[in-house]
């Protein structure tokens, strides 16, 4: 089963977690070959680019608001084995972003022009995971100081 956009529970359980502290979202993406746009979206009739190419414009036209709310790229990275976890689940992209509050990120995800760039993103990627992360104080042996 992939998973592509979240579902209403999903995005509703972030406003059960405090709002007011600032979040980092792991965001692990794998990209179809070819974007697979819907019908209805302007990208339809035109000629076919690679999901990474799909999610570029993503990045692009989501940028504004993503920036506009304060949200900055923490780490970006690219995949190249998974050494725990399922085999059968590489990832294209890997990145963590930041967001100064939690309530910046459910600003942003329902800015009506943001979700217009959201089409991008849904047509680059066959799966994706985002976990919303509480930042920690690093410590000794992998634990967060106290």
């Amino acid at each position: 089963m992939s998973h592509i956009n979240p579902e209403r529970e999903q995005f509703k359980a972030l406003y059960d977690l405090p709002l007011d502290h600032p979040v980092f979202m792991i965001n692990l993406l794998r990209f179809r070959e070819k974007a697979t746009y819907a019908a209805d979206a302007p990208e339809a009739g035109e000629p076919p680019v690679s999901g990474a190419e799909a999610y570029k414009r993503y990045g692009q036209d989501a940028a504004p608001y993503f920036s506009g709310v304060g949200g900055k790229q923490f780490w970006i990275g690219k995949p190249e084995a998974t050494v725990i976890g399922p085999k059968d689940e590489p990832w294209d992209l890997a990145f963590i972003a930041y967001y100064p509050t939690g309530q910046a990120f459910i600003d942003m995800v329902k800015n009506p022009d943001y979700q217009k760039a959201t089409r991008h993103r849904t047509a680059a990627t066959v799966d994706s995971r985002l976990i919303r992360c509480k930042g920690l104080t690093p410590g000794v042996g992998f634990e967060p100081s106290e």
